[in-house]
């Protein structure tokens, strides 16, 4: 039996997968043109699976030698003479099980080479010799590519490509390298003090501009595999579109969500089951999280610019030079209105848990554990007046006296922190990237399957209070709901500290100034 795969590569004779049959087509073309490109993406996208399903689509028609430098050992990247001797050695060892043919031609012509020339040399004539045209593939280059004999190599494919099309030399019809980086930007790889070695050893690369992200019908595609083999009676089109909706089509994302509501929630693929995932995912520690906080916390700049986009609701345009390192570890995206967000929404629910727990140890919890229960039902419903009330209590008695650019730049994360341990291990609370604008915040609480939808903003004015009401109630609208929440974080030293409901549009909306 089949089943969901989070590691390593995916194998559809043993793991359930997504059907990538388009993206391969259009990796497939830029092949066919012969082109140089990198397969750069954030880690665990799907790289080395894609580079894998690539490989059987290509065989028919050419000859392709996939290879990786990783875990050679770093000594044959010391000397000349011993990596160019030790490159063909590496690529007849990975064609022993998929082409005796070719492993026997690279070891014909792995004869006396001691230098990157013998080596290019040696390249022509296994090309030369081929019946087919010769693809090379080399995966996970980000572990080698901070090393200057596997730049040199890079340089000298880089060299070839050129004479080839000028009709001086023959080699490899196309080169694919995979990993985070592009090999193009090496130089955010490198040191400050290794400056100097930047001197782009792939600028012959067209850029790669394939969707390596999973869309709705694409995670369809999985799942219909799934229920054949299950059946649980799932709604396959709308589980698709909630995660993705949650995951914005991250490969891990979707699978590791697929996978616990398999295993771990008795195999309910429903929107209750999918929270229950989320819940589960976002408490355990795993190395994309890992990656996601170190990138953050080891970058000042990123760690601002997320810290302003997720916490204070700033809005800021995409564009890929600013924030290039931010896209090229996955923390962001591009939204329909050209405007940067987090990646998705478990990235940033990830990110909102992290920074609470720093806040809570500067200014330790806001609200006991214990305490939570008097804001449960008989129910078991939320009383969200009171939890907003009492956050109302808080900010007056602890915070009045803060400045307006503590409570702007921490007033949400107070919320936050403030709801957290009310809604912990029972409900699930995310913010919708799409309404953040106009230092607005949506946050979504889902608890004993009901929702609440309450509006963080800060107050500007009565004009723009009353655009706050309106928005709301639009939101509400778009989420079928009735009943809706909006705080205000007014600064004016001698504002009212009043709690009213409004009625917007038909909507029952409760106001709370803080």
């Amino acid at each position: 039996m089949r089943e969901f795969n989070i590691a390593g590569l995916c194998n559809p004779k043993m793991h359930y997968m997504v059907d990538v049959y388009g993206k391969l087509k259009a990796i497939k073309k830029l092949v066919d043109g012969g082109k140089y490109f990198t397969i750069n993406r954030a880690r665990q996208y799907g790289k080395t699976t894609t580079m894998f399903m690539l490989q059987k689509e290509l065989a028919s028609e050419y000859t392709v030698i996939s290879t990786s430098f990783e875990g050679i050992g770093g000594d044959v990247f010391k000397e000349e003479k011993e990596f160019s001797s030790r490159v063909l050695k590496i690529f007849s060892d990975d064609m022993k099980f998929v082409d005796k043919d070719i492993e026997e031609e690279i070891k014909k012509v792995n004869q006396n080479i001691i230098s990157i020339e013998d080596l290019s040399n040696a390249i022509t004539d296994l090309c030369l010799n081929s019946k087919k045209k010769i693809v090379l593939m080399i995966d996970e280059v980000d572990k080698s590519s901070d090393n200057q004999m596997f730049l040199h190599f890079i340089g000298m494919l880089r060299n070839k490509y050129l004479d080839r099309n000028a009709e001086k030399d023959y080699t490899f019809h196309s080169v694919i390298l995979a990993g985070v980086h592009d090999v193009k930007n090496l130089k955010l790889k490198l040191r400050p003090e290794d400056e100097k070695k930047y001197n782009s050893p792939w600028n012959i690369a067209v850029d790669f501009n394939v969707d390596m992200s999973f869309n709705p019908k694409e995670i369809s595609t999985m799942l219909v595999e799934y229920e054949k083999d299950h059946k649980t009676g799932m709604n396959i089109e709308s589980i698709s579109e909630e995660i993705h909706s949650y995951t914005s089509g991250y490969p891990f994302l979707v699978s590791k969500l697929c996978k616990l509501m398999d295993e771990n929630l008795n195999k309910e693929f429903t929107s209750e089951g999918l929270q229950e995932a989320m819940k589960l995912m976002i408490k355990e520690k795993n190395t994309l999280f890992d990656d996601l906080i170190k990138n953050i916390e080891n970058n000042k700049e990123l760690y601002d610019t997320v810290y302003g986009i997720a916490i204070e609701g700033k809005e800021k345009s995409y564009n890929v030079y600013s924030y290039e390192k931010g896209i090229m570890y996955g923390i962001f995206r591009e939204n329909e209105k050209g405007k940067l967000i987090i990646h998705n929404k478990i990235f940033e629910k990830v990110i909102y848990e992290y920074m609470i727990s720093k806040e809570e140890e500067k200014t330790g919890e806001l609200l006991s554990y214990d305490y939570r229960t008097n804001f449960i039902d008989d129910n078991g419903d939320i009383k969200l007046e009171l939890v907003l009330e009492k956050f109302q209590l808080l900010m007056k008695q602890e915070y009045r006296q803060s400045d307006e650019k503590f409570i702007e730049k921490e007033g949400r994360l107070l919320f936050l922190c403030f709801i957290r341990p009310i809604i912990n291990g029972t409900g699930f609370y995310y913010v919708e990237p799409q309404t953040r604008q106009d230092n607005r915040m949506d946050v979504v609480i889902t608890y004993n399957k009901k929702q609440y939808i309450i509006e963080l903003k800060i107050w500007r004015g009565k004009i723009k209070e009353e655009k706050g009401l309106d928005q709301l109630a639009k939101y509400l609208e778009s989420q079928s709901e009735q009943q809706g929440y909006l705080v205000l974080f007014n600064f004016n030293k001698g504002k009212k500290y009043t709690r009213e409901w409004i009625e917007v549009e038909g909507k029952n909306i409760y106001e709370v100034v803080v």
